[in-house]
C-alpha cells in the first residue's frame, strides 16, 4: 500500500464517514469496528469469488486468497498504527 490516489483515499474516507455516522447513533467503537471489518471481509471475499469460474477453482486457491487479504490487512494496520502513534492526541480518548 505505497502510493494512494486521491480517488482511493476519497473512497476510504467515504467508508469512514459511514462509521462516524454510526458512532453518532450511540454505537460503541467496538460495535462499529466489528461490523465494519465483517462487511469488508464479505465484500472482499465476494470480489475474490468473481475471479473464478467454479467454487472448486476458488477453494483450491483458498489459502492463497486468505494469505493475500491477511497480508494487505496487516500492512494497512501497521501503516495506521505507526501514523496514529505520532499524530493521535491520546489525551482525547474516551474515558473507560
Amino acid at each position: 500500500m505505497s502510493e494512494k490516489s486521491n480517488e482511493f483515499l476519497q473512497r476510504a474516507d467515504a467508508q469512514i464517514a459511514i462509521a462516524n455516522e454510526q458512532l453518532q447513533q450511540g454505537l460503541t467503537l467496538g460495535e462499529v469496528s466489528a461490523s465494519y471489518m465483517y462487511g469488508s471481509v464479505r465484500f472482499s471475499t465476494y470480489m475474490a469469488c468473481t475471479s473464478y469460474d467454479t467454487a472448486e477453482e476458488m477453494l483450491a486457491e483458498k489459502d492463497e486468497i486468505i494469505e493475500y487479504f491477511t497480508k494487505e490487512y496487516k500492512l494497512a494496520v501497521e501503516e495506521h498504527l505507526n501514523n496514529h502513534a505520532v499524530t493521535h492526541d491520546f489525551t482525547q480518548n474516551p474515558k473507560k
